[in-house]
């Protein structure tokens, strides 16, 4: 892993851990896994451009999970704005033509000692989707981390 020390601020290191969650639009099936892992390694180069560690990438056919170091300089919502949108040209260059990302997205901070749980659960998505949809995983997620939510706003 290499080291978090700041080019620019010599001696200050930072480790925010930021797992995200993103939807496609609409929850439409269009991650296949044709296309999965080239998505993946895709993804982590945005963030290593972006400064930002990718620790763990994985998705299943309607959503993605990244565990991901926040750069010291960048904000969170640049961060996912930037890889949302650089992620969806290059789903439209493999062939989905009308792919998008859903307009929000999920993002928790989690402690160094958190950061194996979330690992291990980012790592067994196609089990845990066996026995829970996106809707109800999002509502346990907002509820686990005590956000409050209007399901008006949050499905798109």
């Amino acid at each position: 892993k290499p080291s978090l020390l700041i080019d620019d601020a010599p001696g200050l290191c930072l480790r925010c851990h930021a797992p995200n969650r993103t939807s496609t639009k609409d929850r439409v099936a269009c991650i296949t896994d044709s296309v999965r892992a080239e998505l993946h390694a895709y993804k982590a180069g945005i963030f290593q451009g972006l400064r930002c560690y990718p620790n763990l990438i994985n998705s299943v056919d309607d959503h993605i999970h990244l565990l991901f170091d926040l750069a010291r300089t960048a904000s969170l919502s640049d961060v996912v704005m930037t890889v949302k949108k650089e992620s969806s040209k290059f789903m439209k260059g493999k062939g989905v033509p009308f792919f998008a990302w859903q307009t929000g997205y999920g993002a928790f901070a989690v402690g160094r000692e958190q950061v194996p749980v979330v690992e291990r659960y980012i790592e067994r998505q196609r089990e845990h989707h066996s026995g829970i949809d996106f809707k109800a995983e999002l509502r346990s997620l907002l509820e686990q981390h005590s956000v409050a939510f209007d399901e008006r706003f949050i499905w798109d």
